[in-house]
């Protein structure tokens, strides 16, 4: 089954399996993305609090696939919501292109630009020196929108953002989000999340698709069955489930063998799907909890 593309609210295509670059660790993710590309990947997910933008840009250089060919993400982290721009500069800068094809504000909170870390900063009780007084939904998204009249990117979107968020961003929003990138995988669905995504013309993407390190999603004997049935690994079909529920997918490896498997994908009938679908109700699990303030709205999360 070859990877398909999907539409975003705009009408432009993004690739349904991209690989995803968080955690690759300096030195390798270079290797890891002109590979990538070289395997017949044409959609790279990136950001800037991950570390890697340069070396991102010097793997796809060194791919030698033209730029026009690659859908690339990348996101504006907490401490830039009140400079987009300049947060957006330095990404471009790193990866050496003039536009992006798509970019997320992170998460939906603005860290203190001007604290005790250019990423985290902390107050002095060790909590998050989260900006109060600065509104995600609508002072950081007349940001996003100017971006993308600008055209140092095609089209906007979020990251980590609740339904009661994005119901926020959509009243005041000129431009709707185009994307939605969230946890997600059979421990966690997030069943009203994608059929709400699907009404709003939100194309939902799911990172950690495999769960974290060390995964039991791997060990899964369910999923396993799954696998068998198949003739292929649990991670192939961790991956085909987000594309057959019309996700995007973006599966992380620095490793040659693996970044190809991820890049399979079979087609699964009702009987695989309904089985990945229930496995929340048993064993249900968030890999990804950062410690947002509770104000933040991330309990609402499903």
């Amino acid at each position: 089954m070859q990877v398909p593309t999907f539409k975003l609210g705009d009408g432009s295509s993004i690739p349904a399996v991209g690989l995803g670059t968080w955690q690759s660790k300096p030195g390798e993710v270079a290797a890891a993305v002109n590979h990538a590309l070289q395997s017949g990947y044409r959609h790279i997910d990136c950001a800037f609090a991950y570390g890697n933008e340069a070396e991102v840009g010097n793997g796809i250089k060194e791919s030698g696939v033209p730029r026009s060919e690659i859908f690339i993400t990348s996101k504006l982290w907490c401490t830039y919501h009140t400079k987009a721009e300049e947060c957006i500069d330095d990404t471009l800068s790193k990866l050496g292109t003039d536009y992006l094809d798509l970019y997320l504000i992170h998460w939906p909170v603005a860290l203190n630009p001007n604290g005790n870390d250019p990423k985290f900063p902390t107050r002095p009780d060790g909590s998050r020196d989260v900006v109060e007084d600065w509104d995600a939904c609508t002072q950081t998204w007349e940001q996003m929108e100017a971006l993308l009249k600008s055209g140092k990117t095609k089209a906007i979107g979020v990251s980590n953002w609740s339904i009661p968020k994005l119901e926020k961003l959509l009243k005041h929003a000129k431009v709707a989000p185009a994307a939605n990138q969230i946890e997600l995988h059979p421990y966690l669905p997030q069943m009203d999340m994608l059929e709400y995504c699907k009404s709003k013309n939100i194309l939902l993407e799911a990172y950690s698709p495999l769960g974290s390190t060390d995964s039991p999603l791997l060990k899964d004997e369910d999923i396993k069955k799954v696998a068998d049935k198949h003739s292929v690994e649990t991670g192939t079909i961790l991956i085909s489930y987000q594309v057959a529920r019309g996700v995007v997918v973006l599966p992380k490896s620095v490793t040659p063998a693996r970044i190809e498997k991820n890049f399979k994908l079979v087609k699964l009938d009702d009987e695989d799907m309904k089985t990945l679908n229930e496995l929340h109700k048993t064993k249900g699990k968030r890999f990804i909890k950062p410690n947002w303030p509770v104000s933040m709205e991330f309990a609402d999360w499903h």
